[in-house]
């Protein structure tokens, strides 16, 4: 089966900056890919690139299998895609835009109309057809941004901050809107509000300083989630030189009124073990409890902490 999308050993330069250093990835049908990274990163330059505004200075993209260098036009055909700011003209109707869109697309007239309906049913518009876009609220014109990317039926979406301004009942609708939209085709999701990503997403990467430092499923990053610190407290005072001695622990900081936290190996679990030394010992077992951490917190960590050019697979 070929990819949607796949992006072998991309470079770009900017003078003698390497913003994009030896980025590849592919993207399958049914797959949502939220792609991360901070201000500077590359992101925008690799969105751009795989969109073919802004030619590579080295490497390949194929989109549903056609190369977007040799064959622009042709592979152009199996994108869609909603920048950050929709691409609307306000002075039309729904329907008048999105008939400009087909047409724009390539879609002879006679489906033209067909085409439109169907974006605006999947994209919930089918109420609005003959309003005025400007009188739309902020969440009616997201989705008209959506549907203009749909309309031709591309293999790929690729959508940048697509709920940015909208409040939170808009955010819920578009983020049910991309899901459905990741059942027949891939999309990549370009954001930076973490929590969109485990919503929306069953796949993420975080790209950092040019190179993509994450890459990973949805659920192996939740694993990661998991706590690598454990919370403590007993009745009396414990020995913590016992608790240092269980297999896995790293270190162990007293927060006070007999109450621990101990950071152990992230593939080491030593809850079971702590437990029957604070019961054997007869401390008294008050509370253990595994610390998550955030996707903030491992952004952060990744981001700050990753060795340029080293990936870890999630």
């Amino acid at each position: 089966m070929t990819s949607l999308i796949q992006v072998q050993e991309l470079y770009r330069y900017y003078g003698d900056h390497c913003a994009v250093n030896n980025v590849s990835f592919t993207l399958e049908k049914g797959e949502i890919l939220g792609f991360l990274g901070p201000n500077g990163a590359g992101k925008s330059s690799t969105m751009q690139m795989i969109c073919g505004n802004l030619a590579p200075t080295s490497g390949q993209i194929l989109i549903n299998g056609i190369d977007i260098l040799d064959q622009p036009r042709e592979a152009k055909r199996e994108l869609g895609y909603l920048p950050e700011i929709p691409p609307v003209y306000r002075d039309l109707t729904v329907d008048e835009y999105l008939e400009f869109c087909a047409r724009l697309h390539g879609i002879h007239r006679d489906r033209s109309r067909r085409a439109v309906d169907t974006a605006k049913e999947r994209c919930g518009l089918t109420e609005v057809g003959p309003r005025l876009i400007n009188n739309l609220s902020k969440g009616y014109q997201q989705r008209v941004g959506i549907a203009q990317a749909i309309v031709h039926m591309p293999a790929v979406i690729v959508l940048d901050e697509p709920t940015v301004g909208l409040d939170p009942i808009q955010i819920r609708e578009i983020r049910e809107l991309i899901r459905e939209l990741g059942r027949e085709h891939g999309v990549i999701l370009s954001t930076h509000i973490l929590p969109e990503v485990q919503e929306s997403c069953t796949h993420v990467q975080i790209i950092h300083k040019g190179r993509l430092v994450l890459n990973g499923t949805i659920a192996s990053l939740e694993q990661r989630m998991r706590a690598s610190s454990l919370v403590v407290a007993t009745c009396e005072p414990a020995d913590v030189r016992q608790l240092y001695s269980v297999e896995g622990v790293q270190s162990i900081e007293e927060t006070g009124h007999n109450r621990y936290r101990i950071f152990h190996d992230k593939d080491k679990d030593p809850a079971v073990r702590i437990a029957e030394i604070v019961v054997g010992a007869g401390w008294g077992l008050a509370e253990l409890v595994p610390e998550r951490r955030s996707m903030e917190q491992i952004f952060i960590d990744i981001t700050q902490t990753s060795p340029q050019g080293e990936e870890q697979t999630a």
